[in-house]
């Protein structure tokens, strides 16, 4: 499930089930993820084993799906594949905002599947 939260002066974006949030990759330029190996250890893609769910005021026409290089089945949300981030250690947690890892930035995303920064 997506759903969204409100986190601070970042305003309302997107988490997962549990409340974690959510991240887009700029390195992603399609809903094919770049991100495996020490990347997918670090951010951990959001996988779905059968159709993702919106909660709140995530928009489920924006939500889908793209097969990752390890047959996975990954979340997008317009377009933008979905990851957590390993160094928020509880739901609300940003850390992974606006750092630059593994080639590109990551952002938190809003309703309408737009980066925050």
């Amino acid at each position: 499930m997506v759903k969204t939260a409100t986190a601070g002066k970042l305003g309302t974006i997107l988490v997962d089930a549990k409340g974690r949030t959510l991240y887009l990759f700029e390195a992603d330029k399609s809903t094919q993820s770049t991100c495996n190996g020490s990347c997918a250890a670090a951010w951990p893609p959001l996988l779905t084993s059968g159709s993702p769910t919106a909660g709140g005021s995530a928009k489920s026409g924006l939500l889908g799906t793209t097969k990752r290089s390890d047959g996975k089945t990954q979340v997008t949300y317009h377009g933008h594949p979905l990851y957590g981030y390993a160094g928020d250690s509880k739901p609300g947690d940003t850390n992974g905002q606006d750092l630059n890892q593994f080639g590109a930035a990551w952002y938190v995303l809003d309703v309408s599947g737009q980066k925050v920064d």
